[in-house]
């Protein structure tokens, strides 16, 4: 998939200087830069390739699946498919329970090893609280800690990621080693100046991206959560 930002700086703009930036052309692609790399994030996790067309053509944009696209085998919900009721009025709330069933059905299915759990903001609150009730402080501690960055369950360490693209009712569950997000050769996010029309420099960002996503049954997805 192809990402691109455009800039445009006139030359006044180019020529003055404004507290804090000392070349605004150079300013803006960072900025463009910024919002690639969040647009590049978001479709890793989101994204959805056309049905017919994939390669893309005049009419169709080509695009690529994310993961949650791409992972089809090893979906959870609680309180269905051998998993256990999650905590909350709804039972759908995540615990523990909820989270090692799943990462234990992974792991007796494929060869895969679950080292990277993928989460929004909710969820990552409900990761958070599986310890809330065990904290202990010391009286001269002057930090007060409530997170979990690492979670250690019988099937795997994990990293705790916060993603803000991730849906607030789900979980991921990654294989770290089987994924990687690849630019075509010679396509990593560069600038390239394009032809100025009057007293303007103008350019664009841009880079070609896809997600290599191998054995699609070392990774899960936990959704229907409570939020």
């Amino acid at each position: 998939q192809i990402f691109t930002a455009g800039i445009e700086v006139s030359g006044s703009l180019q020529a003055s200087r404004a507290y804090g930036v000392a070349d605004e052309v150079d300013y803006q692609k960072q900025e463009r830069m910024r919002e690639l790399l969040r647009d590049l994030e978001n479709c890793v996790i989101n994204g959805v390739a056309p049905s017919s067309d994939a390669q893309g053509s005049g009419t169709v944009r080509r695009s690529m699946n994310g993961i949650l696209h791409s992972i089809s085998t090893n979906r959870f919900e609680p309180g269905a498919g051998g998993i256990p009721d999650g905590d909350g009025s709804g039972s759908d709330e995540l615990n523990e329970a909820v989270l090692n069933a799943a990462l234990r059905s992974i792991w007796e299915h494929s060869s895969g090893g679950v080292d990277t759990i993928v989460v929004g903001g909710s969820q990552k609150r409900r990761i958070n609280g599986f310890a809330t009730a065990s904290r202990a402080y010391l009286p001269d501690d002057q930090v007060y800690s409530d997170r979990i960055s690492v979670y250690e369950s019988d099937f795997g360490v994990c990293r705790v990621v916060l993603s803000r693209w991730v849906p607030s009712d789900s979980v991921l569950l990654l294989d770290s080693s089987r994924i990687s997000v690849m630019p075509m050769q010679g396509r990593s996010f560069q600038y390239k100046p394009l032809a100025a029309t009057g007293d303007s420099i103008s350019g664009q960002v841009l880079g070609e991206y896809t997600l290599e996503f191998k054995n699609e049954n070392a990774h899960g997805v936990i959704s229907g959560l409570g939020v």
